[in-house]
């Protein structure tokens, strides 16, 4: 992303998505935040716990919004800070987003099943609709780019608010072409936001779309620090775009939303020997995924292992009940969709250790790979 060039105003079209309350609605007006000060004006403790061993206090409030921390994953995202908000997980940004664009039963949101679960619980939540437009399973469970459109674009149905794409997708492992993101980019300017969901990008090998904020202002992105930078139990996901659609999400968000030992970590885990860390982890998952794609596709009652861009692979078996049970057996848990009706004998599988790794190949009677102990 050009950190020079200019944002205009976001189209009234798009601020036009919004619920008519968040765009009149007033953020909460918390106490002044300056570390600088003694603080006597938040009905806060003065005293420390004995058992807090953070920096700044676990008796005061954190930074309503945390600036060091979104000025720091702004320059990890490469954007500019006022397009990117912090909150508890990607889960936190999806919750926002259809919190502020999707009215109860009027609105509804679009996603492409088998994706990630939250996006309907969210919407179930909020009183949306959810459209389903599933992926085509035979074409490597590809987007139907002809069915997004037409959904989203239906006079007969709920108003399609948000467009959610998941990209690679979960449970699938698929990526999703740039090519057709920027299809439907086109196709739905100025009638729905678009959501690409980046949970998993860093393994997939492409760039992320945050560098097209300007070309496309109904754009947003989700990133985590779950996955490749190994923090999901700081719980921590942003949502990028225009600073227009952010000062929305900012209205919505509770303050202090995220604690200050979460902060604390954050900053610590991001600074040169974590981001190394992250760097070698990732490269370790990335180098053993063939190996597993090509063990597991040896591994008997497996009749198709499907391709690859995230740190888990799927694969469709004649008995996925006996592979979660020979996993148990070695004390591994995986994750069964086998009953879905669009992942028929499907079981995920997170890429671990080479010793873990090692340990479900031999539970599954699969050739272990070189290397693996």
């Amino acid at each position: 992303m050009n950190d020079t060039a200019p944002f205009t105003q976001w189209p009234e079209s798009l601020l036009a998505l919004a619920r008519r309350e968040i765009r009149s609605l007033a953020p909460y007006r918390h106490a002044p935040w300056d570390p600088a000060y003694e603080r006597l004006h938040a009905n806060e403790n003065p005293w420390r716990n004995p058992a807090d061993t953070s920096t700044a206090g676990l008796n005061r409030y954190p930074e309503p919004h945390p600036l060091a921390l979104e000025a720091r994953l702004a320059e990890l995202y490469g954007v500019r800070p006022e397009c990117l908000i912090a909150g508890r997980g990607s889960d936190e940004a999806i919750d926002l987003l259809i919190r502020v664009f999707c009215a109860a039963r009027q609105d509804a949101i679009l996603q492409c099943p088998p994706t990630f679960g939250m996006y309907s619980v969210a919407a179930g939540v909020q009183g949306a609709a959810v459209v389903d437009v599933p992926l085509r399973r035979d074409a490597g469970y590809a987007l139907d780019l002809p069915g997004i459109v037409a959904a989203a674009r239906n006079p007969s149905g709920p108003s399609v608010k948000l467009v959610f794409i998941c990209a690679p997708n979960n449970p699938t492992g698929n990526d999703v072409p740039i090519a057709e993101i920027e299809h439907l980019l086109r196709e739905l300017a100025g009638q729905a936001i678009v959501v690409v969901d980046e949970a998993y990008v860093e393994f997939s090998g492409r760039e992320s779309l945050a560098a097209r904020l300007n070309e496309f202002p109904h754009l947003v992105v989700l990133r985590t620090l779950s996955k490749a930078y190994g923090l999901a139990g700081v719980r921590c996901g942003v949502a990028i775009g225009h600073p227009d659609l952010v000062d929305l999400l900012r209205r919505a968000i509770p303050p202090y939303a995220i604690p200050e030992p979460c902060i604390e970590a954050i900053l610590a885990a991001l600074a040169p020997a974590g981001m190394n860390m992250a760097d070698q982890t990732r490269a370790q998952l990335l180098a053993m995924r063939p190996q597993m794609l090509a063990a597991l596709a040896a591994t008997p009652t497996v009749i198709r292992v499907w391709p690859s861009a995230t740190n888990f692979i799927m694969v469709d078996s004649t008995d996925p009940a006996a592979i979660m049970a020979k996993a148990r057996e070695v004390r591994l848990l995986l994750r069964d969709f086998s009953s879905g009706s669009r992942t028929p004998g499907a079981v995920r599988i997170s890429l671990g250790t080479p010793e873990q790794n090692a340990r479900l190949l031999h539970a599954l009677d699969a050739p272990l790979p070189e290397g693996f102990a």
